[in-house]
Formats: C-alpha cells, sequence, structure tokens
C-alpha cells in the first residue's frame, strides 16, 4: 500500500510539474526576448488586450453612477480626459522604451541600478497582483451578476453569487490545469460581437433619451438641485474620479502583448502604439456615451446592492428597451468576455513571476511551472471572492488601486527616463501626468484603504517569499557561463599543480601582493615560484543572482593575477575551480585566510546582501553541493 501512494505522489508531482523549465537563471539577457513563433496584426493583438480593457463596460458605468451619482456623466469626461493625455501618452512612451513586452516594472527596474532598482519591482509586483487577481475575481463576480440576473434564470439561485462567482474561478484555474494555449482568434470574435451589442445597445438608449427631452430636463435638474455652479460639478466629479479608475485597466496588458505584434522593432512599436491609441479612443466613446445613458434612463436605486443594475447598468438597459431575447444574448457575450478577461489576467500572472523572481533567485524551483501556480493563484482568488463576498462595487477599491499604482508606476519610469535623457519639456510634462496620477492614487486609497491593505499583503508574502527563496538558493553556483581571455588560459597552462591564492583586491600594489605572498608561506608553505596563481573577485552588483564569469589574465608587480567580476565572491570561485579541473584535468587548491571574527549572522547577511561575508566556508559548501564526489572535488585550504 505505501508503494501505491508512493507511486501516485510521483505521479502527481509529475503531473503538476509538467514543463518545468530548468534553466539557469539569468542565462537569458532579462530586457531582450525572442519574438514569439506566431504574431498578429496590432488590431488582432488589440482585440487580446481589449478582452480586459473593453470587459470594464460591464460594471464601469455602474461603479461610476454608484460614486457620482447624477454628476457620472462628468466624472466620466475627466476619467477620458485622463486616459488620452495621461495614461495613453505614458504608454506610448513605455511602448518605445520597452518593447519587448517587460512594461514599465523594466524601465524602473534599468532607471534604478542594484538592490533598489530590485526591491522596487517587488512592492510594485505586489500591486500587480492585486490588480490582475482582483480583475479575475471582479470579472467573474460581474458575469456572475449578469448570470443571475436573467430573467430566465431559476429564482432559487439569486443568492448565489458567492458559490457560482468559485464556480467560474474554479472551471477558469481548471482550464489552465488543463492546458491553455493563447487563442487571439477567440478574444477577436468575442470583442468583435461584444463591442457590436454594446454599440446597439447605447444607441438604443441614447436614441430614448434623445426622443424623450424630458429625461435630459429631468437629469439636469438634479444636477442643479444638488450642486450650485458648472466649478462645483467639475470640483465634485475631480473628487470621485478616483474611483471610476477601473476605466483605465488594460493599458499596462497592453505593452505586455507587444511581442506578439507582427512586423521588426519599428514596426512592433508603432503597431502597438496604434493598439493603444485605438483601444483608448474607442472605450473613451463607450464609457461617455454609456455613463450618459445609464444616469439619465436608470433609477438611482436600481444602481444600489440589490438592485436590477448593481454591475450591470448595460444589460439593464438591454433588457428594458431591446427585450429579454436580446438581454440574455448581451447577458451571454458580456459572460464570456468577462470569464476570458480573468484568463488574460491569470496568463499574465503566469507571465511575470517567471519574468522577475527566478532571475533575481527569488523564487522557488517550482515557480517556473505553470500547474502549481495556477493553484495558487486560484486559491488567493477564492479567498478574495469571499472576503469581498463576490461584489462587484466593493471590489473596486482594491482593483482601481492596483491599476492606478501601476499607471502611477509608468509614469514615474517614464519622467525618469525623459529627464536622464536630457528631455526636459518632455520630463516637465510627465512630470505633471504623475502628480496628477499620485492625487488619484492617494486619493483613492485614503477613500478605500481596503486595496492598499490587499496590496500591501500581496507585497508582504512575495518580499517573504522571495528573500527565503533567495536564501535557500544562495549556495547554487549562480554562473552561467565562463570565459577566460589568452593570458588568463597560458597563465594556467603554465601551472604544474593548480594552486589559486585568493586575495580580496584593494590598493592592488606591490605590497599588497607581497604581503599576500607572505602569508601564502606563513600559513600554507607555499612559495611564489611554484606558479602560484593570485585570485581576484570583484563585486559590482550583488543584487543579481546569476550571471557570466570572464576571467582576465593580469601581471602586477611580478606577480600573476586572475581577476573577474561576479555577483557573489564565494559562488564564482567555487565554479571557476570547477571550470578549471574539467579544463585540465587537474584538481584545483584555493587558499584563504580566516575571516576577521565576527558575528556569523553578520556575515551570513553580507553575503546576501553584498556578495561578501566568510567567503572560505561558504566557498567550500558550494563546491560539496555541486560536486557530490568528494575525490573530484576542488580543495579549499584556510590558514
Amino acid at each position: 500500500m505505501d508503494q501505491s501512494v508512493s507511486v501516485r505522489e510521483r505521479t502527481l508531482r509529475t503531473w503538476l510539474l509538467k514543463g518545468l523549465q530548468r534553466v539557469a537563471p539569468g542565462s537569458a539577457d532579462p530586457h531582450h526576448e525572442e519574438s514569439p513563433a506566431h504574431q498578429h496584426s496590432w488590431w488582432q493583438v488589440m482585440c487580446l488586450t481589449g478582452v480586459d480593457y473593453f470587459s470594464t463596460l460591464g460594471y464601469q458605468p455602474g461603479i461610476a453612477a454608484l460614486a457620482a451619482g447624477a454628476l457620472s456623466p462628468i466624472a466620466t469626461m475627466l476619467l477620458v480626459a485622463l486616459t488620452l493625455f495621461g495614461a495613453l501618452p505614458t504608454y506610448r512612451a513605455v511602448a518605445k522604451e520597452s518593447p519587448n513586452g517587460l512594461g514599465s516594472l523594466s524601465m524602473l527596474e534599468r532607471l534604478l541600478p542594484g538592490w533598489r532598482g530590485k526591491l522596487l519591482v517587488l512592492f510594485l509586483l505586489g500591486f500587480v497582483a492585486t490588480a490582475f487577481i482582483v480583475t479575475i475575481t471582479l470579472s467573474a463576480a460581474d458575469a456572475t451578476a449578469h448570470l443571475l440576473h436573467n430573467p430566465f434564470v431559476p429564482a432559487f439561485l439569486s443568492g448565489w453569487q458567492v458559490p457560482v462567482t468559485l464556480a467560474l474561478i474554479a472551471a477558469l484555474g481548471g482550464v489552465f490545469l488543463v492546458g491553455f494555449s493563447e487563442a487571439i482568434s477567440i478574444a477577436i470574435v468575442l470583442v468583435a460581437v461584444y463591442l457590436v451589442l454594446n454599440a446597439v445597445v447605447v444607441a438604443a438608449a441614447l436614441h430614448r433619451v434623445f426622443t424623450e427631452p424630458s429625461l435630459i430636463t429631468d437629469w439636469q435638474s438634479v444636477l442643479t438641485g444638488q450642486h450650485s455652479s458648472p466649478l462645483a460639478m467639475i470640483a465634485v466629479s475631480l473628487y470621485v474620479m478616483p474611483k471610476l479608475a477601473l476605466g483605465l485597466s488594460g493599458f499596462e496588458t497592453g505593452v505586455a502583448v507587444m511581442p506578439l505584434v507582427k512586423g521588426d522593432l519599428v514596426q512592433r512599436i508603432k503597431g502597438a502604439r496604434r493598439l493603444l491609441t485605438t483601444a483608448a479612443l474607442i472605450m473613451s466613446v463607450f464609457l461617455i456615451s454609456s455613463s450618459f445613458a445609464t444616469a439619465v434612463l436608470i433609477p438611482a436605486e436600481e444602481f444600489a446592492e440589490g438592485g436590477a443594475a448593481n454591475g450591470r447598468a448595460l444589460a439593464y438597459l438591454a433588457h428594458a428597451y431591446l427585450g429579454d431575447w436580446f438581454g440574455t444574448a448581451y447577458d451571454l457575450s458580456t459572460i464570456a468576455i468577462l470569464w476570458f478577461a480573468g484568463s488574460s489576467a491569470l496568463a499574465g500572472l503566469l507571465n511575470i513571476v517567471p519574468r522577475y523572481l527566478p532571475r533575481y533567485g527569488m523564487a522557488p524551483d517550482w515557480s517556473r511551472a505553470v500547474r502549481p501556480m495556477v493553484l495558487v493563484f486560484t486559491a488567493i482568488s477564492f479567498l478574495i471572492t469571499v472576503f469581498f463576498g463576490a461584489e462587484v462595487e466593493s471590489q473596486g477599491g482594491a482593483y482601481a488601486t492596483g491599476v492606478l499604482t501601476l499607471i502611477l508606476s509608468a509614469a514615474v519610469a517614464v519622467t525618469l527616463s525623459a529627464w536622464n535623457g536630457g528631455r526636459t519639456r518632455a520630463a516637465v510634462s510627465f512630470g505633471i501626468i504623475t502628480l496628477i496620477f499620485a492625487y488619484a492614487t492617494a486619493a483613492n486609497i485614503v477613500e478605500r484603504p481596503d486595496g492598499l491593505v490587499i496590496a500591501l499583503l500581496f507585497v508582504l508574502a512575495i518580499v517573504i517569499t522571495s528573500l527565503v527563496s533567495r536564501a535557500t538558493r544562495s549556495t547554487e553556483l549562480r554562473v552561467t557561463g565562463i570565459s577566460m581571455d589568452d593570458l588568463a588560459r597560458q597563465y594556467v597552462n603554465l601551472c604544474g599543480d593548480l594552486r589559486l591564492i585568493a586575495n580580496e583586491p584593494h590598493a592592488r600594489d606591490q605590497r599588497e601582493y607581497v604581503d599576500k605572498a607572505r602569508e601564502a608561506w606563513e600559513l600554507h608553505r607555499l612559495r611564489t615560484g611554484e606558479g602560484l596563481l593570485f585570485l581576484e573577485v570583484s563585486v559590482p552588483d550583488a543584487s543579481e543572482f546569476a550571471g557570466e564569469l570572464r576571467v582576465v589574465g593580469e601581471e602586477r608587480h611580478g606577480f600573476r593575477v586572475l581577476r573577474m567580476e561576479s555577483t557573489t565572491v564565494a559562488n564564482a570561485i567555487a565554479a571557476l575551480l570547477l571550470y578549471l579541473r574539467d579544463q585540465t584535468g587537474k584538481t584545483p587548491h584555493v587558499y584563504f585566510h580566516w575571516a576577521a571574527e565576527g558575528n556569523p549572522i553578520g556575515a551570513l547577511l553580507r553575503y546576501l546582501v553584498f556578495g561578501g561575508g566568510d567567503i572560505p566556508p561558504l566557498t567550500r559548501e558550494v563546491l560539496r553541493q555541486a560536486e557530490p564526489d568528494a575525490d573530484r572535488r576542488p580543495v579549499v585550504h584556510v590558514g
């Protein structure tokens, strides 16, 4: 029985880890990726990002009405202005700066090198997770609202909002567990049908509005009765506008899908900019027209929780003015695109985690496999759904926090890029956009702090997991390749026995090398005439997890030196020793002196953060894990 259980466990593990890519982290340039095998026209790729962006029409008009009431058309027009003159220029710049789909996080990583950039990326990944996870839960909740409010659905299901939403999320996870391939053709059909149906609904609603002038008069009366002047209306609209930020979602996805755009790099950037501009223009028209139609035609109480228009304002109009059969067709289209929007978000998460965390050494090995991560993200989506009770409006704050923070980070990135590039006018313009989004983000957080709380929980989980992973993986070789110049190779070939003296470079003057040679004699009885080589490692950026070693030979004051740069000293020395053993067939020996006395915990932290620390025992441990056979293992001497 124990044997059958073991077989089942191995089978389950094999199934979960199917497709795990066991490539050395850092083996590829993180800012360059090969183009996908299948590329498409920009408008086709727009449909892929559009399942996320355009699907917000399913709930955006209702959320705008709840946030701004009769002012929702005015607040929406301000949101559209922010879209066209803020988010759109920002992401057009991101498309040029990061054409391989890594987005604004990659820009900030480059602009802020070292640990600053990586910790910032880890922080922002928490908000990415918030935006994408809540996209899944909010879209599923809104799809459920469209399903349960349909007149043909049995009445006994009316209180099943949470179970039905969980079922939709589970189905989404199941699709990815079985195997999900990106299908732009499906996105094209969904977006085309959905936009056509929305155009019919909005046209019918506007026709009703303009054929009954009293409706507009009543709406204007409410506006003037609640607000004393146009300036007051604009002021209130500006105040509530951050709550409408869901209408800005989709821009980060728009740059993430750039590698799918057909053409070379220049054509890809041009196509991505067309994609972003066209999507923003289409969405702007629908946002303004739908918010106006719903504000004028739908009674305010219907937008509230339990109301017929809650989370489904345009569906309410479809049933009211075009009949239940057309309304049902609209519901089915909305459910499909909202569910597919969750697929887009989950695919985005599965794409982002391997792009960043493994490169930092900050992800467990199994995070490169799709299925375990699908289970993790599905479980988190379950928790978020239960926490918010599968209510669309209550999740708006968390979603808006994630979306606004991402756009704010993009605005900061393009501002810094323009400033560093000497484009002062562009830097000032993007700086103003940054301040506007900073206000919108701060206002949204103050108004609905639950989004920040959820984002910070994601940040905390990512940072803790990442640091633990980096610590546990710290004794890997962390070297993707080794090359030696001619002089270094000549020094190695001239040696009888490979005996390397580890030297921490300081002044690199004659006295330093003479003292080191004297120390080698006193501690290890090594003479300089025995073909000794000095080995020096410098650490330009300890925040990088892995990299290629280039060994350079150099003569200093009559001594032969092998120099190299690495992300960490101990791992680089271990990797070079193994390389020399394989190249020469000899067993290399490396000689250290004990480090200065101190707290071993402090030495470990210096190793993890700065790549230094207590080098001798760390070098031996890296060698022990890399070469289990003690007879073939290079020898570490400490005196």
